[in-house]
C-alpha cells in the first residue's frame, strides 16, 4: 500500500549518545579497540612548545584525521574535514561532539609545514603498529616481496623545461671498479685508471610538480609520475616503503627498501622480486646476506636460427668457451661494465660450415 511519511522529525529533540550511533562492526571501533594511540605523545613532545603559545589541536586527532583519509579513500584533507564534520563515526573516533567544532583542514597543513615536515614521525608510527601486528602474530616477515607501482603526478605531460643533470653514479661502483681490476691485472691486463670524465644526460623536469619524473612505457603512455617501491609479506602487510620519480629505474633502490626491511622489521629467508630487480649487483647483495633471492627465469634473447650461449661450452680450467665446431675463444679483455669477452680467430672461423648461424 502506497503510504506518505507526514512527520517531519528533523528539528525532534533527542538524547542520544554519540557511541549509540556508531555500529559495532565499524572500521573505526576495530581499530580503536586494537591500538591505544597514546604512544604518539612522547614522539611529538619535542615538536611543541611546553610553556609558550595557545594550546595546540591534539597531536593524535591530527595523526587520526590522516588515518580517516586514508583507511576511506579520501581525496583530500579538505574534503577529509568535510566528511568528519557530517560522518558521527569519523566523530567518535577523534573523539568529537555533535556540536565542537572539527579542525580546519589548513590545521593539519600548518602542523605538517612548521612542525613534522623533514620528520620520521609518520615512519615511527607506522613501524609502532606494525610492532604490534607483529606481536600479534599477523606478520610474517620471512619473505619479503618487492614490487613498484606507478601513480601519475597532476602534472600536464606537455608543460616542462628540459635539463641536463649528471648521471648518478651506483652505488655499488667503486666496488665494481675494483672488482674488474683485480680481474684485469689477474689475466695480465692493465688496470682502468679512474673515470674523471662526469656522463650526463637530458631530462624532461615538469614546471607543475618537479619532484615527478617523466614516465615512458610506450608510444602511447608518455607521463609525470611517481613510483612507489615496497616490500611486503606474504600476507600483504607493508613492510617498508619508498617513493621517487618514476625515472628511477627499480633496481636503483631495492638494497635501500631491504635494508629499511632488515633495519626496521626483521632479516628475511628470501625475497622475492620481478625481472626489473634481476641484475648481477642485486643477486649478489641478496647472496652475500645469506638471503635466498627468488627472481624469474629469463629466456635467452638469441635471435632465431643463431647459436645460443648454452651451445658454448665453457673450460674453466683453460679458461676459454669451445664453439661446436672445437673452435676455442680465449679470454680477451674485461670491459669497464664487468664483463669478460671471449674471441674466436676469424681467420679460422672464415669457412665455418656454422658461420652464418654464429653469434
Amino acid at each position: 500500500m502506497l503510504s506518505k511519511r507526514l512527520e517531519d522529525h528533523r528539528n525532534q529533540m533527542e538524547v542520544v549518545a554519540l557511541n549509540q550511533l556508531v555500529p559495532n562492526d565499524h572500521l573505526v571501533r576495530k581499530i580503536e579497540a586494537a591500538i591505544d594511540f597514546d604512544f604518539i605523545y612522547p614522539l611529538v613532545e619535542g615538536m611543541y612548545s611546553t610553556e609558550n603559545g595557545r594550546p595546540s589541536v591534539d597531536p593524535v586527532v591530527l595523526i587520526k584525521m590522516v588515518l580517516v583519509q586514508y583507511l576511506f579513500g579520501i581525496r583530500s584533507m579538505r574534503q577529509t574535514i568535510k566528511e568528519i564534520e557530517t560522518n558521527v563515526a569519523y566523530r567518535w573516533f577523534l573523539g568529537y561532539g555533535f556540536s565542537e567544532k572539527i579542525p580546519h583542514f589548513s590545521t593539519f597543513g600548518k602542523n605538517y609545514v612548521r612542525r613534522f615536515k623533514d620528520t620520521d614521525l609518520f615512519e615511527q608510527v607506522f613501524y609502532r603498529i606494525l610492532k604490534e601486528a607483529m606481536e600479534k602474530g599477523f606478520v610474517d616477515p620471512s619473505v619479503a616481496f618487492i614490487d613498484s607501482t606507478h601513480v601519475k603526478a597532476s602534472a600536464n605531460k606537455k608543460k616542462f623545461d628540459k635539463k641536463v643533470v649528471r648521471v648518478e653514479a651506483r652505488s655499488y661502483q667503486a666496488q665494481l671498479d675494483e672488482e674488474i681490476n683485480v680481474d684485469r691485472e689477474e689475466h695480465g691486463k692493465k688496470p682502468f685508471p679512474p673515470q674523471e670524465k662526469e656522463e650526463t644526460k637530458e631530462i624532461k623536469v615538469s614546471t607543475t610538480d618537479p619532484e615527478s619524473g617523466y614516465y615512458v612505457k610506450d608510444e602511447r603512455e608518455k607521463s609525470f609520475a611517481y613510483s612507489f617501491h615496497t616490500a611486503c609479506d606474504a600476507n600483504g602487510f607493508v613492510l617498508a616503503s619508498h617513493v621517487t620519480g618514476a625515472n628511477v629505474h627499480d633496481s636503483r633502490i631495492f638494497t635501500e627498501i631491504l635494508d629499511t626491511v632488515m633495519e626496521k622489521v626483521a632479516k628475511p629467508v628470501a625475497v622475492a622480486a620481478d625481472a626489473g630487480y634481476k641484475t648481477p649487483h642485486i643477486a649478489k647483495y641478496v647472496t652475500d646476506l645469506e638471503i635466498l633471492p627468488v627472481l624469474p627465469y629469463s629466456r635467452p634473447r638469441t635471435p632465431k636460427g643463431y647459436l645460443k650461449k648454452s651451445d658454448f661450452a665453457f673450460d674453466e680450467h683453460y679458461d676459454c668457451y669451445i664453439c661446436p665446431e672445437g673452435q676455442v675463444l680465449p679470454y680477451r679483455t674485461t670491459t669497464r661494465d664487468g664483463y669478460r669477452q671471449y674471441a674466436s680467430d676469424p681467420k679460422q672461423c672464415q669457412d665455418c660450415p656454422l658461420l652464418s648461424m654464429c653469434t
